[in-house]
Parts: structure tokens; C-alpha cells; sequence
């Protein structure tokens, strides 16, 4: 019995580049999708939809009636659906690959530190750390884009570390210094929290997922006929569990940091009222 390793081993190298196990599942993945994207493509016709056209439109519709639930808004989910559905398709196929036959099983014997050793020529591809932790700094990144796209750079970054507030306080002198004080240490616990959120994805899929690997090679290695089925069977709603938990918190996060921040609109509206009775906001007096 040989327990995988928690990083990915280099099956050959193009140049100084070295080419992981799991990034072979990862190029087979991506492969697959653009081979039916473009079966997809073939398929689609300008007059009345065939069968195959109506069932992927269909699909659409109703991926965009689920994503509408958490946005709330038509035009939102379109924006957001593309990510968030690749994301989801990625994951899921890249965790049900590792229960095709082949995967952990075919070995190649490689020069691994000036040791020769044995090592599975595919493994699933969200099994490496590298792979969730990149895909959980692009979820984050890119909601921090959205963010600053949607309600402009200073509103958004004003929900993590009010720079207003805290410049008022510190010019007011008094307790305001101190509410400034307390405004700029929520402001860090904010971006620590950003910070933890690319953690808690990439260790929340790559844990799962890499657990599932070892329980199968431990049962395969005590069993391996029948026994491994139910386990097997576990990992298939794994793969559909964390594929829908990933993308749900993308989704939830895009759609958070893509809000205006609170009392802005009040204060729009009180704006409105106030030229509605013909009342503008008067300059504050100089002290």
C-alpha cells in the first residue's frame, strides 16, 4: 500500500517547467470542456432550436433562475454565471476523474531528488494544494474587481477600512480618536478576513478531495473487490458537494462586494426628498 503524498509529484518537465500529475487531470479536464464547447457551438442553429439546443438552453435558463436566488438581480447573473459555472463544472469533473480506472493505478518510475521512485502518472487534479489555492485567489481577486468596478474604488474599499471616518475622527480630536482607533482595527480584521477566505477555500476542496484519495487507496490496498464500492459511491456526492460549495461561496462573495455600501442609498433618497421639496443640503459653517 502507498499512501499519496500531499504534493503533487513531477511526471516529466518541459524546459525547467515540471509537469505534475495533477496537472495532467487538469489539462484532460479542460480539454473535455472545449472539445463539447465546441460540439455545443456545431450544434446551435439561427432558426428553430433543435432537441440538443432546447435542453442546453433550458439549462441555462434554470442555472440563471439559481444564481438569481443569491443576486437578485437578471443582470447580475449574467455577469457572474460564466465564472461561477466554470468554476463548478471544473471542480466537479476534475473530482469525478478520480474515479476513473487508471487514476492512482497506472505508475511511472521517476527521478524525484536524485531518488528513483514510483508515482502515479494522473491524480486528481484539486488533490494539489497548488490548483485549489490558485482557483480561491482568483474567486477573491476577482470580487474585489467587481467590487471596485460595480460602486467605485473608495466605496468599496471604505467597506473594509473607512478612511473617511477615521480621518474625521483624528481632525476632531476627543473621543473621535478613539472611534477612529477602533474604525482602522476593524478595518484590518476586514483584510484578514479577505485573507481567510483564500484560505479556508483552497484547504476546504484540496482536504476533501485528498482525503477521499488516501480512503480509497487504503481500502483498494485491504480490498479490492466490492468492499471499496460504498466508499467510492461517497466520493461522487463529495465531488458534487464541493464543487456546489465552491462555487456558491464565489457567487455569494461577487454578490456582496458588488452591493453599494450601507447608507448610501439612504442617503440618496434623502438627497431626492430634499430637492423634491425644494430643500438643498446646506454648506456646514466654518468654526
Amino acid at each position: 500500500m502507498t499512501i499519496p503524498p500531499i504534493a503533487a509529484e513531477p511526471i516529466f518537465h518541459l524546459g525547467s517547467f515540471p509537469i505534475t500529475n495533477s496537472l495532467i487531470n487538469a489539462w484532460i479536464a479542460v480539454g473535455l470542456f472545449v472539445l463539447f464547447a465546441a460540439f455545443v457551438r456545431a450544434k446551435l442553429t439561427s432558426g428553430t432550436p433543435n432537441r440538443f439546443q432546447s435542453a442546453v438552453e433550458g439549462l441555462l435558463e434554470f442555472l440563471l433562475g439559481y444564481v438569481d436566488g443569491v443576486t437578485g438581480d437578471r443582470a447580475k447573473s449574467k455577469k457572474f454565471l460564466p465564472l461561477v459555472a466554470s468554476l463548478f463544472l471544473f471542480i466537479l469533473v476534475s473530482n469525478w476523474m478520480g474515479l476513473i480506472p487508471g487514476v492512482g493505478s497506472v505508475w511511472r518510475t521517476i527521478d524525484l531528488h536524485g531518488h528513483i521512485e514510483n508515482a502515479p502518472i494522473f491524480r486528481p487534479a484539486n488533490a494539489d494544494l497548488n490548483l485549489t489555492l490558485a482557483m480561491a485567489l482568483l474567486t477573491v481577486i476577482v470580487s474585489h474587481f467587481v467590487g471596485m468596478i460595480t460602486v467605485g474604488f473608495f466605496a468599496h474599499w471604505n467597506k473594509f477600512i473607512a478612511l473617511g471616518t477615521i480621518f474625521k475622527g483624528f481632525r476632531k480630536g476627543g473621543i473621535n480618536i478613539l472611534v477612529a482607533i477602533v474604525e482602522a482595527a476593524v478595518g484590518a480584521i476586514e483584510l484578514v478576513s479577505e485573507v481567510a477566505k483564500v484560505v479556508s477555500l483552497s484547504l476546504r476542496l484540496f482536504g476533501n478531495i485528498f482525503a477521499g484519495e488516501v480512503l480509497i487507496t487504503v481500502m483498494y490496498s485491504l480490498v479490492s473487490y466490492v468492499v471499496p464500492l460504498p466508499f467510492m459511491l461517497l466520493e461522487l456526492i463529495v465531488g458534487v458537494v464541493q464543487a456546489s460549495v465552491f462555487s456558491m461561496l464565489t457567487l455569494v462573495y461577487l454578490t456582496i462586494l458588488s452591493e453599494k455600501p450601507h447608507g448610501h442609498e439612504e442617503e440618496h433618497h434623502e438627497d431626492e426628498l430634499g430637492e423634491a421639496h425644494g430643500l438643498k443640503p446646506q454648506p456646514a459653517s466654518a468654526s
